[in-house]
């Protein structure tokens, strides 16, 4: 079909505009498409979304009610398009439900639209590095392009729309807000990585006086949308651990292919160019998922030794005055600094110089404050509510800026020593989102070349 059609004279309100590129590139999608009328409200002011608005800013068909979400633009509208993370007890997605409009989420809709197989991931870490993985070795086995997206930074769902062929296949990272969509449409993907399950997004689940098992039992169920409704011939790669608290789930068959994987799926002498022993289960997970596709295996091995990495996620930047300098801005969680801290550390030299901190989200630190003795050398905090909660548990150095924690590292590094930046936290606060504040350690550490 002309995916176009779909949008074509009618009324769409689009909450979420966000300052990232998913939302302006779907909002331009619709309007091109031929909306009749398109409302996009984002409680962001006008000036917050200033660079985003201007990018929209020859969609006529596109008005713009901001800093503000109003009822009338939730009713009497043929769709509502919901960014991810819109609380669950929107009075205004509650309002639409009410009024009879469809409510969709991009990275659903997609799938929904365009009826290409889709290869999904999620799981609280190690997402966005398996779906990467996946996405690599198919591209350099096929030479074609693979169609990537999910919550990937800077990509819209519904441009993808733009590229789908008769034969695409689309490798999804899918994080919880969006496997919300999926829910709501009772779609799963036609193969599903689940690579784990922590505490994670505390702040959004454990709201109106929950208990903290109630929230994680509500994070696990949006994450259970990528499997929960996968036809027999799916096929779900995960854990045990996350095995066994799926077979738990009220209604859920799970009649689909399960493949459980563990660290042993990987030969030892399996090259990966990323280190620690998490990404050697990552590399399990996309193996397997690799494999439900029909790859070989010396075709998925020689794949997986070529794939460079992910920024953010133990990024090697190179040495300065042979300090190794490795970005792991996307740890933002304490479980998730305490598991780079094992990949890169050395407990019996204690030779890292760990560059964290930021904004606390319901998950508590204790279990970073524990390992940090065994690795550490020296700890520098970026200022946050959650830097707060450390800073009196651990000896550490408090600045203000990713610039100043980079020269403050490197004035005590010394050959062999490792500068790892992985804040634990959230970026909100100090940055707008933890894109700009991995923007600003890379920008820091260039200029201190």
């Amino acid at each position: 079909m002309n995916f176009k059609d779909y949008f074509k004279d009618k009324k769409v309100t689009v909450m979420g505009l966000g300052l990232l590129g998913r939302g302006i590139g779907d909002a331009e999608y619709i309007a091109a498409a031929g909306a009749k009328e398109v409302i996009v409200t984002d409680l962001k002011s006008e000036e917050q979304l200033k660079e985003s608005v201007e990018k929209l800013k020859d969609c006529n068909n596109i008005t713009f009610v901001l800093g503000q979400h109003r009822i009338e633009d939730f009713e009497n509208r043929d769709l509502i398009l919901v960014a991810a993370g819109v609380p669950t007890n929107s009075e205004f997605l509650r309002h639409a439900s009410e009024a009879g409009v469809p409510q969709k989420q991009s990275a659903a809709l997609f799938a929904e639209l365009s009826q290409v197989p889709v290869i999904g991931v999620t799981g609280t870490r190690g997402k966005s590095t398996v779906t990467h993985m996946i996405h690599h070795v198919i591209s350099e086995l096929t030479g074609e392009p693979v169609l990537l997206g999910g919550n990937v930074r800077g990509v819209s769902n519904l441009q993808l729309l733009n590229e789908v062929k008769e034969d695409s296949l689309c490798v999804m990272e899918l994080d919880s807000w969006q496997l919300q969509g999926w829910g709501w449409s009772k779609m799963s993907p036609q193969v599903a990585v689940f690579t784990n399950f922590m505490e994670d997004h505390l702040n959004y689940y454990q709201v109106g006086g929950k208990e903290k098992n109630e929230a994680m039992d509500l994070y696990f169920a949006d994450k259970a949308n990528i499997f929960r409704y996968q036809e027999e011939s799916g096929v779900l790669v995960t854990t045990p651990e996350v095995f066994e608290r799926a077979k738990k789930l009220e209604g859920v068959t799970l009649g689909q292919e399960v493949v459980l994987v563990d660290g042993s799926a990987m030969p030892e002498d399996t090259l990966l160019a990323m280190p620690g022993e998490h990404n050697r289960l990552n590399a399990a997970l996309a193996y397997e998922a690799l494999k439900a596709l029909g790859l070989e295996d010396e075709e998925i091995f020689s794949g997986l030794a070529s794939f460079p990495g992910v920024p953010g996620r133990l990024e090697y930047l190179g040495e300065r005055d042979d300090v190794k300098i490795y970005n792991d801005n996307n740890a933002t969680t304490p479980q998730a600094t305490v598991v780079g801290l094992r990949a890169v550390g050395n407990a019996d030299e204690k030779n890292v110089i760990l560059i964290a901190g930021g904004a606390f989200k319901e998950v508590g630190p204790q279990v970073l404050i524990d390992e940090i003795p065994k690795y550490c050398k020296k700890v520098i905090l970026l200022a946050g509510s959650g830097t707060d909660m450390m800073k009196d548990k651990v000896e550490a150095e408090v600045v203000e800026s990713v610039e100043e924690a980079v020269k403050a590292g490197l004035a005590c590094g010394q050959p062999g020593d490792i500068i790892l930046f992985s804040p634990g936290f959230a970026s909100f606060g100090m940055f707008k989102n933890e894109y700009e504040r991995n923007d600003a350690f890379v920008a820091a550490v260039r200029e201190s070349d």
